[in-house]
């Protein structure tokens, strides 16, 4: 098997689209050599925990609303081209993801990453849902298999926040500027969401086979 390291924060929507892409691809090779794990990579790790209203971060992180707005269509746009739906209006908040990626981590101890990944993506993206709140992270743990009670105990606690900011810390410290962010076998990076066709080149070159 070939490592593959995600560094991703689910309100990114190029983390998103690179998802989309990333699957489509995967699909389509079927016998991938990838084993996947997803890495905290928080956007806004000084938001106060329980968020802030959107529009608020949106003016705030990009100067004015009118290029918040560029950026917003953007990536609306990016989106629709590989069918996926963004509307920024559905989104009321941008909530700190700390607890959204110590779910991520718990649910890698069970085998269950990327359908947590998943499962946040769409619950951020296309419900509108605040994936800051514990209600909605254990709502997510529980639909994915995992068990919500436990997930509840391990959020209304600390566990694991000082290992998973340290963990971001060392990413920072190793180059990485953005989201989302591969590495590939712990040595080839590949920033951005990259088209399905570069990832099946990847895994062809992997594996061996013919283009």
């Amino acid at each position: 098997m070939t490592r593959l390291d995600i560094f991703f924060d689910p309100v990114c929507p190029w983390c998103l689209i690179g998802k989309a892409n990333l699957d489509r691809a995967l699909e389509a090779r079927p016998n991938h050599p990838f084993a996947i794990a997803w890495h905290p990579f928080r956007l806004e790790p000084d938001l106060p925990r329980e968020g802030v209203p959107l529009s608020d971060y949106l003016d705030t992180r990009f100067g004015s609303r009118e290029q918040a707005v560029k950026v917003m269509m953007a990536a609306t746009q990016m989106a629709a081209r590989i069918g996926i739906e963004i509307d920024f209006a559905r989104i009321p908040r941008m909530p700190n993801t700390l607890d959204a990626h110590r779910l991520v981590h718990w649910a890698g101890i069970e085998g269950r990453q990327s359908r947590v990944v998943s499962r946040l993506l769409h619950a951020y993206w296309r419900e509108g849902r605040d994936i800051g709140s514990a209600e909605t992270l254990i709502e997510i743990a529980t639909q994915t298999g995992m068990d919500g009670d436990q997930v509840g105990r391990l959020l209304a606690s600390d566990a694991d926040t000082d290992d998973l900011i340290a963990r971001e810390a060392d990413a920072r410290a190793k180059g990485v500027q953005s989201v989302p962010t591969f590495l590939v076998a712990q040595r080839h990076v590949v920033s951005g969401a990259q088209p399905p066709e570069l990832w099946m080149q990847v895994i062809d070159e992997l594996t061996g086979q013919p283009e």
